[in-house]
């Protein structure tokens, strides 16, 4: 008889043992015979063999310090239980509740989940976002986004960003849902390996104690001292009608009390169908459990467990089918996969296990029901959620091309896969040069009823738009229609964060190069400018004022659409959230000599450069009305400095302006050349002696001179020379209006 480690009845607690038992093993056991599985199974640390003798499961263990199957006790020294002294283990405790807790990449958040909005960066161009909340894409996402890779929010390029979008298993419920997962949700993601072993020990020591854990203990025993067909089939039935509950604590007890290593032996060495539907079935149960538990049993048994699975997989849909007998191992099996890729950390080691890649790629070959097609589909977006698999994931020509192919069936998860994909700058320019990623995005933004799967759609075009290489192809492919896309979104999409990041899409497309070919696309103009002016959120207005004024950086009088640019800049005036950038925009233009005869004349910009000016009376926000009131006048100043403007110039709006602006008080320096730039236009106006009689004669005008002469006069005894670096206008525009009157 081969000597085996045993544990004994008690340890320590005095408590029944918490993880599976290991046995000596008769040679002449009369357990039935079986095919398993895996006869053997190592654990790819080389810690834990998974092995089959007659009469039944036995655990060897290898070297301690790689992995370990037996959950709530140590023989890596000769078989003596190792524990810390009581005072180390207080410390170690206070250090892990006061350990800070730290979050995922990605997506959005996210989604860009609940943020506001990111500032563009240098150039006026938002990074990308997975979108998906909790971490950008999102991705975003972003707007995060969107990841937010595009999102110019940032929340552009919404993979997520701020953080990633989630596929998350309720406990209390067997079908998956979709959550938002705050970064910080859980401390275990902040600990090292060893600190969660030590803290996943000690939580074992609590639970082998705790009397309400008795009928796990039990149960667990049971299955690992099962021997006969019967008594094996006994043990698995009480252990799922133990396991089957909505109570994720007692799954976390389930796990850390050695639940996943006994149903991972028993499953090893199973090979009848109904017996593998129980305990895939058991073994789903128990992995509902909380984020940290699941994290500490893929330490102990994952390496071992998973490579399983995968096999399990492989084995029901061999031959390009799935019967009715093994659907149910099928969906088993992937929500268990699932459960495990919630948790951030573990997404990188399960897409690395061998076959996990090749078992994500049949989703489109083969038959599979609705559920588990999109089990196979959520567990892909969550490994694409994490940034070390993004390459390797889109590296995979075949399982890209199963994104693609599903994208009809599965729109959200699809849509959420290629924005997170699209958040990595490795992958940017390759996905934009692909006709069929852009058509599969391009459907999604604008034939899609699901929010969600817009949003992810729209975040993956703006991360695709970050990348400077892409956007002439964005731009030209398909004759303008990721353009025509982004424009319907932006105008009648009723989610907010869509319209948003389809404003940092466009605001993220626009360049020296692509400037003139958006500025003639049909439309484009004048939907900025009316969403700029009214669309009811105020970060959507923001971005679309972005993108028009970003335009119009690149626009000058001698393209065709330059009087069509003029009139968004009119109506994008209106914006009550533009921060200045609108005025400052026709004050830059003004400042062009060949560009102050086309504005002068151009209907309603006078008036609206008025406005502007005037709009420090009216508006509750000080600081942005005196810019724009600052930007207007100057840009008055600019266009009196050409002759042939003066006559157009005197007119009753524009007089009001500048004896509003040459009458303001106060000391700041905004003010200061606000009044200065009225008095120099006054100046220039003058001197077309037919303007002087009108100006001598307009209300108010002559006061605000006269003010500004005292100002001056007080300034020469004080200091001499100029004022703020002009010269002294005001005195003789006084006598020369004087004069004409």
């Amino acid at each position: 008889m081969a000597t085996t480690i045993t544990t004994s009845p008690r340890h320590e607690t005095g408590q029944p043992p918490s993880g599976p038992l290991v046995r000596n093993s008769p040679s002449n056991s009369s357990s039935r015979s079986r095919r398993p599985l895996s006869t053997t199974t190592r654990a790819s640390s080389g810690g834990v063999f998974l092995s089959r003798s007659e009469s039944g499961p036995v655990v060897f263990f290898g070297d301690r310090s790689r992995l370990g199957t037996v959950p709530s006790h140590d023989y890596s020294q000769g078989g003596r239980h190792q524990h810390k002294p009581r005072r180390e283990q207080q410390q170690h405790h206070r250090r892990h509740a006061s350990s800070p807790a730290s979050g995922d990449s990605s997506y959005d958040s996210s989604h860009p989940a609940v943020r506001g909005p990111r500032a563009p960066s240098v150039g006026g161009v938002y990074p990308p976002d997975t979108g998906r909340g909790g971490g950008g894409g999102g991705r975003r996402g972003g707007e995060r986004r969107g990841t937010a890779s595009i999102a110019d929010d940032g929340d552009v390029a919404a993979s997520s960003s701020n953080g990633p979008r989630l596929v998350l298993l309720s406990p209390s419920v067997a079908d998956p849902t979709v959550a938002v997962v705050p970064p910080s949700s859980s401390s275990v993601l902040a600990l090292d390996p060893v600190e969660q072993r030590s803290i996943a020990k000690r939580k074992r020591r609590e639970h082998a104690r705790d009397p309400r854990y008795a009928d796990i203990r039990r149960v667990v025993d049971e299955l690992n001292m099962a021997v006969g067909p019967e008594n094996r089939r006994v043990a698995i039935e009480m252990a799922t009608k133990i396991f089957d509950h909505g109570d994720d604590t007692r799954h976390s007890a389930e796990l850390y009390l050695g639940a996943a290593n006994v149903l991972g032996l028993v499953l090893s060495t199973s090979d009848q169908d109904d017996e593998m539907r129980s305990v895939s079935g058991a073994l789903e149960m128990v992995y509902r459990a909380e984020r940290e538990a699941v994290v500490s049993s893929y330490q102990d048994v994952g390496a071992a467990l998973v490579p399983l699975l995968l096999r399990l997989l492989e084995r029901c849909e061999d031959g390009r089918r799935v019967t009715a007998s093994t659907e149910s191992i099928v969906t088993h099996v992937s929500r268990t996969l699932l459960h495990m890729s919630r948790i951030s950390q573990l997404r990188v080691p399960l897409a690395g296990h061998p076959g996990m890649m090749t078992a994500l790629e049949r989703v489109a070959t083969l038959p599979l029901s609705a559920e588990n097609r999109e089990l196979r589909m959520r567990l892909l977006a969550n490994l694409a959620n994490s940034e070390g698999n993004k390459v390797a994931i889109f590296e995979r020509t075949g399982l890209m091309e199963a994104t693609m192919q599903i994208a009809t069936l599965n729109r959200e998860y699809a849509s959420a896969i290629l924005m997170d994909l699209s958040s990595c700058p490795a992958n940017q320019v390759a996905m934009a040069r692909s006709d069929k990623v852009l058509a599969t995005l391009v459907k999604l933004a604008v034939v899609e009823d699901k929010v969600e799967t817009r949003e992810y759609a729209v975040s993956g075009l703006q991360n695709l738009a970050f990348e400077k290489d892409n956007r002439t192809k964005l731009v030209s492919y398909g004759s303008g229609v990721v353009i025509e896309a982004l424009k319907k979104c932006i105008t009648s999409d009723p989610n907010d964060k869509t319209r948003r990041r389809s404003a940092g899409a466009l605001t993220n497309l626009v360049c020296d190069e692509t400037a003139e070919r958006m500025s003639n696309h049909p439309g484009l103009f004048q939907t900025l400018a009316q969403v700029s002016a009214t669309d009811k959120n105020d970060d959507v207005q923001q971005r679309a004022t972005l993108a028009l004024t970003k335009l119009a950086n690149s626009i000058t009088v001698r393209m065709p659409c330059w009087e069509g640019l003029l009139d968004a800049l009119i109506v994008a005036s209106s914006c009550a959230v533009a921060d200045g950038i609108v005025s400052a925009m026709f004050r830059v233009k003004a400042r062009v000599e060949e560009n102050r005869e086309s504005m002068t004349n151009h209907p309603r910009l006078l008036e609206t450069l008025a406005d502007l000016c005037l709009r420090t009376s009216v508006s509750e926000d000080m600081k942005a009305s005196q810019k724009d009131c600052e930007n207007a006048i100057k840009a008055v100043a600019h266009l009196a400095n050409e002759p042939l403007n003066h006559k157009s110039l005197c007119n009753k709006s524009v007089l009001a302006a500048l004896v509003h602006c040459a009458s303001l008080e106060g000391r700041e320096e905004m003010v200061t050349r606000a009044r200065d730039a009225a008095v120099l236009a006054m100046e220039r106006m003058a001197m077309e002696h037919s303007n002087r009689p009108m100006m001598a004669r307009h209300p108010g005008l002559l006061v605000s001179i006269a003010q500004a002469t005292e100002r001056e006069m007080k300034e020469e005894i004080n200091l001499s020379g100029t004022i703020n670096g002009q010269p002294r206008l005001a005195k003789p525009l006084l006598m020369s209006l004087l004069v004409a009157m």
